[in-house]
């Protein structure tokens, strides 16, 4: 059989279950400790295989600067060079997930990129070949060209084990208008321990979560208290979220995006409404995803409103 002329995805957002920043590397990275949970928000990725040997990318939704240095782009332009193809490619891609939210959207775009690429082409790149393409376009990359929504992840966030899926659950997401550079946020939380004495927490092994009774007794993210202190938007939500019943709320990646997780879709409809009417920016009501089938189903209960 042919491959496909063109192809759609919708690359999904994750969150972190819980985070924990270690120890500095001899390369300038930290090691870190993490659970990755994809969720319903979504990106929409279309790729069309095309004559002359480039790439092209039109985007909607966001400005993400010049397409040569988008994730997607590099994902597609990568599996091209690998399979040394004369054909080209041209990506659609429509954001919904924000950037500088901490929810692994470039990275999601990236790995979706690959597998739409690798098919368009044949498949003639094994899934390994593959993986070692998403280690070097981003620490999360690897996460969601791996087997499970749900996954351990170690060394840079690079190093992914898979775990069995949780319970389905219902999270409200609260995205205040702030953009985190993950660098700064690093930064300012070895500023953080070098000042307060505290030091970067030893690297452990977890038990594996079974219920969300275990995800919200581990749930704990290092970059929380600086990126809270530092933003009040971030504060502000992560607050809210709690006061409205959220069993776990965490800060996502290095943020800025907050989530919350409820007991069920009613509960987390009504939290979302009312954060809608207290806080003014996005609250959006998602769900886990237990498989990498396409996400959709994350709306917003209202559109920002202005400060």
């Amino acid at each position: 059989m042919s491959p496909p002329g063109s192809i759609r995805c919708g690359p999904p957002a994750k969150v972190n279950l819980f985070l924990r920043v270690l120890g500095e590397r001899s390369d300038g990275y930290h090691e870190i400790e993490t659970i990755f949970q994809a969720v319903s928000l979504h990106d929409d990725l279309a790729m069309d295989l095309v004559a002359g040997g480039e790439v092209g990318l039109d985007v909607v939704g966001a400005e993400l600067g010049p397409p040569t240095s988008n994730l997607a782009y590099l994902a597609a332009r990568a599996v091209l060079d690998a399979a040394g193809s004369d054909m080209g490619l041209h990506v659609r891609l429509e954001k919904r997930i924000p950037a500088g939210a901490g929810l692994g959207g470039g990275s999601s775009d990236a790995a979706a990129a690959l597998r739409c690429a690798n098919t368009l082409l044949g498949d003639p790149l094994e899934d390994v070949e593959l993986a070692d393409i998403a280690g070097g376009l981003g620490s999360d990359v690897p996460f969601f060209l791996g087997a499970s929504t749900l996954a351990l992840g170690r060394g840079r966030g690079e190093r992914v084990e898979a775990l069995p899926p949780l319970p389905d659950a219902h999270l409200v997401l609260v995205l205040p208008p702030v953009h985190v550079d993950t660098g700064w946020a690093y930064s300012a939380l070895a500023e953080r321990r070098l000042g307060g004495g505290e030091a970067p927490r030893p690297g452990s092994h977890r038990d594996v979560p079974r219920t969300w009774g275990d995800v919200a007794a581990l749930a704990v993210n290092d970059f929380e208290a600086v990126v809270a202190s530092t933003h009040r938007e971030v504060a502000a939500s992560l607050d809210a979220l709690r006061n409205g019943g959220a069993t776990p709320a965490l800060l996502s990646g290095s943020g800025s995006a907050c989530f919350g997780v409820f007991a069920d879709a009613g509960s987390a409809k009504r939290a979302a409404e009312l954060l809608s009417r207290s806080l003014p920016w996005p609250s959006l009501v998602a769900r886990t995803l237990g498989d990498w089938r396409r996400a959709e189903g994350a709306v917003p209960t209202s559109e920002a409103r202005r400060p």
